[in-house]
């Protein structure tokens, strides 16, 4: 967006900032959920995909990877939330999981925990689906992205686990900071993870590259004032972020029991928007650090324009495996 036409309107860099980032926050609110599909409509068909080992730096194919991920303690499964073949492409990994593994459990950054006890009722048969959706605050496009997810747990009675932080939380954390926790009521404390970090690292650096505007990027003395202003609202917005990863890890740490056989323990599957698990960060950085003894890999969905012409080394460190996909035309 040109200079000119903020200074015109009287918008600065680091308001412009705040706005993108609270529309951001506020998207899941301001969208409503459709009618509910058929229950049948959940067929994946053919998808056009290729997956590549990262770790052994070769294409491989959508079973061979299956059959691996399903040896493991927890899967990381990174999206584009708006890629239609993105979501297709999920129904098909839980498809394949559960052809190798009856005891799954599925974990999604789509639901908050406080309306646990609204997924729990709804999978135990107390609750409507027309009434789960009105008091669980869905995201946006639930009905064509997510729902296939929920229903198939629910039909296989696997647990579903509502893993991410309240977004309210988020939010008061964006606005004020770390602080914003300390006047969470006791009896909501629980529904944020009891374990922050946020550390000013490479996480961090992606994040604030990411929201537009690194700190001290071409800061000259003229705007020193100002690029103050915006490392603060950034390191705010990154606290955000933070305490959604530390709850998310959490969340999935909570399930995994190291007490139980090998045989014996689920595997948990967790889906979230690929920022958060790329690279190892994130979330998934965060469940290794609570749970360092556990199987976990990251597997990154990303969207390409020609499944033929891919340059793996600009993708290669995302994940454990890559699944290309083909972005829609528009």
């Amino acid at each position: 967006m040109p200079r000119t036409w903020l200074r015109k309107y009287g918008f600065g860099s680091v308001t412009l900032l705040i706005i993108i980032s609270l529309l951001i926050l506020l998207i899941p609110i301001l969208a409503k959920p459709t009618r509910a599909q058929s229950p049948h409509q959940f067929s994946s068909g053919y998808i056009p995909q290729r997956v590549y080992d990262a770790n052994q730096k070769k294409f491989s194919d959508f079973e061979a990877m299956l059959a691996e991920l399903a040896r493991l303690d927890v899967v990381f499964v990174g999206e584009q939330h708006d890629d239609p073949a993105t979501h297709r492409l999920e129904r098909a990994i839980l498809e394949g999981l559960g052809r190798r593994r009856s005891n799954i459990i599925v974990a999604l950054e789509m639901f908050e925990r406080d309306v646990q006890s609204n997924l729990n009722r709804y999978f135990a048969g107390e609750m409507s689906e027309e009434e789960f959706l009105k008091s669980s605050r869905p995201w946006p496009g639930y009905l064509s992205d997510y729902r296939p997810l929920v229903e198939f747990a629910r039909v296989h009675r696997w647990p579903l686990i509502a893993s991410n932080v309240p977004r309210r939380y988020a939010a008061a954390v964006s606005k004020v900071g770390l602080s914003a926790i300390e006047a969470v009521p006791a009896g909501e404390r629980k529904l944020i993870a009891s374990q922050i970090q946020c550390p000013i690292d490479d996480y961090f650096k992606r994040f604030a590259e990411t929201i537009g505007n690194h700190p001290g990027a071409g800061a000259g003395n003229a705007d020193r004032g100002q690029n103050t202003d915006q490392k603060a609202v950034i390191e705010r917005f990154y606290y955000a972020q933070c305490i959604k990863d530390e709850t998310m890890a959490e969340s999935i740490a909570d399930n995994l029991n190291p007490q139980l056989k090998a045989e014996d323990k689920p595997l948990i599957v967790h889906f979230n928007g690929s920022f958060h698990s790329d690279y190892r960060l994130g979330a998934a950085a965060r469940t290794n650090r609570r749970a360092p003894k556990s199987g976990i890999k990251v597997l990154s969905i990303i969207p390409v324009d020609d499944l033929d012409e891919i340059n793996v080394d600009e993708y290669s460190k995302r994940g454990d495996y890559l699944i290309f996909t083909l972005r829609p035309q528009r």
